[in-house]
């Protein structure tokens, strides 16, 4: 791969061509801010190149046996996986990952995405007969996937992967702010055999190349990941077009620890669940909810353990958090917790600050807030986690559901059955209790302002799937 040439181009119909847009788009370094190339953006005519090349890949990849299919994305996880230094490499240097981290954080949960859907999917395609009807599940066309910039990889790869294996094809807009593994993709897709014009890339904003893809006439399909605000004008755009949307949106959720629970633990792991990624993580536990009368334990524990997140130099393996993805992030997360402070928020705990003033770093903070406190209310998207303290369960439970999001959240008690019974009262799309590890291909996706449509594992192929049937 041509590293830096090929981000002045588009990835269309299985080669890289050159992109026509009239605007470059700086990509920069979040470790000290500093712009490590530039990013061409892609023009209205290769979008519509790109488009137009997958409407023409259709029909030949949507009637390749799903077995064949499988075996293509096979390949291109293990094209992934060969490349896995190189993509932490381009994650670290453009998000700010810890490179330490990367590989486990970024790499191996995108190339789990292609070999889980090559796995999962064949067996979907089962056709169902009544009487003289025939149920069938064909693709649901050309999908426009829009991705985020805070696992660039891994996002792309669930739509992609799901994509794939559905028998859809792809054009897919990456976010400008971390494009490089995306290219890496591309190229990992062309070794491994993916036919040409199955899966196309444009760079480029949203606004403009993202907005052309989505109004484009051969798009069938739209899948997004990214802010509510981002969302909701996406839907509102394709439904002017009368065109299906999956979104994954934004998150405020909840770690509820109920009297009783192993309260170190369940301080200790939500922070490290809120945290992970600079906080930068849609289903990331920032709020935590604690007995009233638990408050002094909980602060305790706190200031003990928020001290443990270093932020540093991504490259230094001694850093635990790297610095965010962009300024306007860092000013965002900034601004958040000033506004807290002088609205009363009370600083329960804070971690050490990073001094290089010229990245986007920002400390590790817990705040004391009540549960309409803009803090307790906004996704800040950052190391920050607001306490709320409850006075009962049915109090704790109304906090919990008093957001607009609803993406995720955990539970922590003594007795499995009533943490079972206050998960389900929560109103989220994934509950997790006591610690208890997310399984790669349980469906996620949100209630409310969190989004609609579900990705992972074979719920998230059949997001790419509609039916037909056919009568005899």
């Amino acid at each position: 791969m041509h590293e830096t040439a090929d981000l002045d181009n588009a990835f269309i119909g299985g080669r890289w061509v050159p992109a026509t847009g009239d605007v470059t788009i700086p990509v920069h370094n979040p470790a000290d801010g500093s712009v490590s190339r530039e990013l061409a953006s892609a023009s209205e005519a290769d979008v519509h190149f790109a488009c137009t090349e997958a409407a023409a890949a259709l029909p030949s990849w949507s009637g390749t046996p799903a077995a064949d299919r499988a075996q293509v994305i096979r390949r291109i996880a293990e094209e992934l996986q060969a490349r896995a230094e190189q993509l932490a490499d381009a994650i670290t240097a453009e998000v700010g990952t810890p490179r330490h981290k990367c590989v486990q954080m970024q790499v191996k949960p995108a190339v789990h995405a292609f070999s889980s859907a090559s796995s999962t999917g064949p067996r979907l395609f089962a056709e169902e007969r009544l009487d003289n009807s025939l149920v069938r599940l064909v693709p649901k066309g050309v999908a426009a996937c829009i991705t985020p910039w805070n696992y660039p990889l891994y996002q792309v790869a669930t739509k992609v992967a799901a994509a794939l294996m559905a028998g859809c094809t792809v054009v897919l807009k990456p976010s400008e702010v971390a494009p490089t593994c995306v290219a890496i993709l591309a190229d990992a897709a062309a070794s491994a055999g993916l036919p040409p014009g199955v899966f196309n890339v444009v760079f480029g904003d949203g606004p403009s190349t993202g907005e052309a893809l989505i109004t484009h006439p051969a798009v069938d399909f739209v899948s997004f990941t990214g802010s509510t605000r981002a969302g909701a004008r996406i839907a509102g755009i394709a439904g002017q077009y009368v065109k299906q949307v999956s979104l994954e949106l934004g998150g405020k959720s909840a770690s509820l620890v109920l009297p009783g629970a192993p309260l170190a633990q369940a301080v200790s792991k939500t922070l490290d669940k809120g945290f992970q990624n600079s906080g930068q993580t849609c289903a990331a536990l920032t709020r935590l909810l604690v007995p009233e009368d638990s408050l002094a334990e909980v602060q305790s524990v706190l200031e003990s353990q928020v001290a443990s997140f270093r932020v540093g130099d991504p490259a230094d393996p001694g850093s635990v958090l790297g610095p965010l993805a962009t300024s306007d992030q860092r000013d965002k997360v900034l601004g958040l917790t000033a506004a807290a402070r002088v609205a009363g928020a009370e600083l329960l705990a804070a971690g050490p600050v990073q001094a290089n003033a010229d990245g986007y770093y920002v400390p590790a903070e817990a705040y004391l807030t009540a549960p309409d406190d803009e803090l307790a209310q906004e996704e800040v998207f950052g190391p920050v986690l607001a306490v709320v303290p409850y006075a009962d369960i049915d109090a704790a439970i109304r906090i919990a559901n008093n957001s607009p999001y609803g993406l995720s959240g955990a539970v922590w008690a003594a007795d499995p059955d009533e943490a079972r019974k206050a998960a389900e009262l929560i109103r989220t799309g994934s509950v997790s209790i006591n610690g208890a590890p997310t399984h790669p291909d349980a469906p996620f996706g949100g209630f409310r302002k969190s989004g609609f449509g579900r990705e992972r594992g074979a719920h998230g192929i059949q997001e790419f799937l509609t039916t037909q049937s056919i009568h005899f």
